[in-house]
């Protein structure tokens, strides 16, 4: 009878074989387990890819979900712009100190313009063997394998996507090539529901500020200030770095310009006797919307091109029409930022229309404002011509023939003098009757009550606050044009003289013709007059009183010992009879 017991399970040749087996399945679990982990990686790299609208979040999510997936060290989305060069380049994996250490992000030259050739997946194991690179820039980390995968928006191939340095030091395989390529796929659609998403966010942001032009025109604001505010919000919307809006005259001219971001100051007040050689040459020559890819290196750009050093993408459009031109707009963006796409520029010109179009009607209505006033004045003139005159000249009559039965002396004399009162009180309404009918015409000088009111208005940006100014008497019908000129003059002068000098908070500006006579005062809350300080300018204001038999006084403010008071007084000739 036989002691061995039962063989032992596993023991022998057959124990072996079930090992073996054993570890297989193993192994091709832990391989669909990887597998599968892979493919909720790729669920949820499609699903987060695709639930992102703002276009910058949606590419910058497609680089990092492509890094993670495949397990690189390095990974990039290259997006091609104009000549079949990378517009934009958006790294991931490397650090933004390294990146400006490393210098001008790639154009799509060497294996990366390969793919740009080629659009179709590419798998390196040694990346600088390729034929068509071309090695790297100092300070750029050492990359062996590789593996590029375009990104298609329906049949436009909207860039590619590139990784480099699989971990552990692995190869990218097959299996790494068709889950990047299923995540371009995703990639694409997501790329083209942000682009319609921007485009209807584009087109209502572009339509809200056309409204807002018509409604800020027709409400009465002055149209240059309503240009300015049309500029600040194109280059909001696109984003520009610096926006300019040239303002053209009549003849061709370019009258000042706003500008409205980085530099701006470069660009503001610019008056030129001709567009020749500026932006505003290039869009008036062009029908619709002029661009460049590179505005420093422009040929067109002649004028003044040092202000627009630095500056590579560019945008400009007219506003108006070529027999009424009123301004035209240009946007623009520093060296190494993207060309503007359709989509932020495609609504351009309908905005540049619709502001030519309520510029129009806001002068349309200006126009019929303008004759409605005059038809007023006209109105007011034949009142108190056939109405006024008459009943204060029949008084005077009256007043003449009741002198004649009055034996007092004293009581005489009074109506003698209400007699001489009552007649020129008739002049002073004939002066009046003249002026409401002397409608200015076009090229003849402004009125001086409006140009008064342009003078101290523009010394405003001096003074860092607006003067008053109080008018009072038959400015625009009593004094003459020379004196007019000269009075304008020394407001001016006395304006900047305080802006410069007298470190003022307030200035008032009083012209008033009354008596005979034209007084300009203006009078500041600054330090006042130094002693044994420069007075050439107050020798100018002297000389001009004195070319018209007038004085020029100055003084103290009296405000607490503080500020100056100056005083230029001149004659007027006698109102017309």
């Amino acid at each position: 009878m036989s002691t061995d017991g039962p063989p032992i399970r596993g023991s022998g040749v057959e124990g072996l074989r079930l090992d073996e087996l054993f570890e297989e399945l193993q192994v091709r679990i832990e391989k669909v387990r990887g597998t599968w982990d892979r493919l909720n990686g790729l669920l949820d790299a499609v699903m987060s890819v695709g639930r992102e609208l703002d276009l910058p979040q949606v590419l910058q999510g497609i680089v990092e979900a492509a890094v993670v997936l495949v397990d690189s060290e390095y990974g990039a989305l290259g997006v091609i712009g104009d000549g079949q060069k990378l517009a934009q380049f958006l790294p991931v994996g490397i650090s933004d100190e390294l990146r400006a250490r490393i210098g001008e992000l790639p154009a799509g030259h060497g294996l990366l313009g390969e793919l740009i050739r080629h659009p179709e997946p590419l798998r390196l194991s040694e990346l600088s063997e390729h034929p068509a690179a071309a090695g790297f820039p100092d300070h750029h980390p050492m990359m062996r394998s590789f593996l590029g995968v375009p990104v298609r928006v329906r049949e436009e191939v909207f860039g590619n996507l590139y990784l480099t340095e699989k971990r552990g030091g692995a190869q990218f395989g097959p299996e790494d090539e068709a889950v990047v390529s299923t995540l371009a796929v995703a990639a694409g659609i997501a790329i083209e529901n942000a682009r319609l998403f921007e485009e209807v966010r584009l087109r209502e942001r572009w339509g809200a500020a056309g409204s807002g032009i018509t409604s800020a025109l027709l409400s009465g604001t002055a149209p240059d200030e309503v240009l300015a505010g049309m500029l600040e919000r194109a280059h909001g919307i696109v984003g520009a770095d610096i926006g300019v809006l040239y303002l053209i005259g009549p003849s061709g001219d370019v009258r000042g310009s706003f500008a409205h971001g980085d530099r701006a100051e470069e660009h503001s007040g610019m008056v030129l006797p001709t567009t020749r050689g500026t932006l505003a040459d290039a869009a008036l020559t062009r029908d619709g919307l002029f661009s460049t890819a590179d505005l420093e290196r422009d040929e067109r750009l002649t004028s003044e091109p040092a202000s627009w050093r630095g500056f590579g993408p560019a945008v400009a459009v007219s506003i108006g029409t070529q027999e009424k031109l009123s301004a035209v707009l240009v946007l623009a963006r520093y060296h190494g930022r993207p060309a503007f796409s359709p989509s932020e520029v495609g609504s351009l010109p309908g905005y540049a229309d619709q502001a030519a179009l309520a510029l129009e009607l806001a002068e349309r209505r200006r126009d019929a404002e303008q004759l409605s006033l005059l038809e007023d004045r006209d109105r007011i003139a034949r009142d108190l011509h056939d109405l006024a005159i008459q009943r204060i000249f029949a008084t005077g009559m009256t007043l003449q023939s009741a002198q004649r039965l009055v034996d007092h002396p004293e009581a005489s004399e009074r109506l003698a003098r209400a007699v001489d009162d009552l007649d020129a009180t008739i002049k002073i309404i004939r002066s009046t009757i003249f002026g409401l009918r002397s409608h200015d015409e076009p090229g003849t000088p402004q009125k001086l009550r409006l140009r008064a009111v342009h003078v101290v208005d523009s010394a405003a940006a001096g003074l860092g606050f607006s003067a008053a100014l109080r008018l009072e008497g038959l400015l625009d019908t009593g004094v003459p044009p020379d004196v007019a000129d000269d009075a304008l003059a020394v407001i001016g002068e006395a304006l900047m003289n305080v802006a410069r000098h007298a470190h003022a908070t307030h200035a008032e500006v009083c012209l008033v013709a009354a008596g005979g006579a034209l007084a300009v005062t203006v009078s500041d809350d600054g330090i006042g007059l130094p002693d044994g300080g420069r007075r050439s300018g107050l020798r100018n204001l002297a000389e001009r009183a004195e070319r018209h038999g007038g004085t020029l006084t100055f003084s103290t403010n009296g405000n607490r010992g503080r500020g100056t008071r100056l005083e230029w007084r001149v004659h007027l000739p006698p109102p017309p009879a």
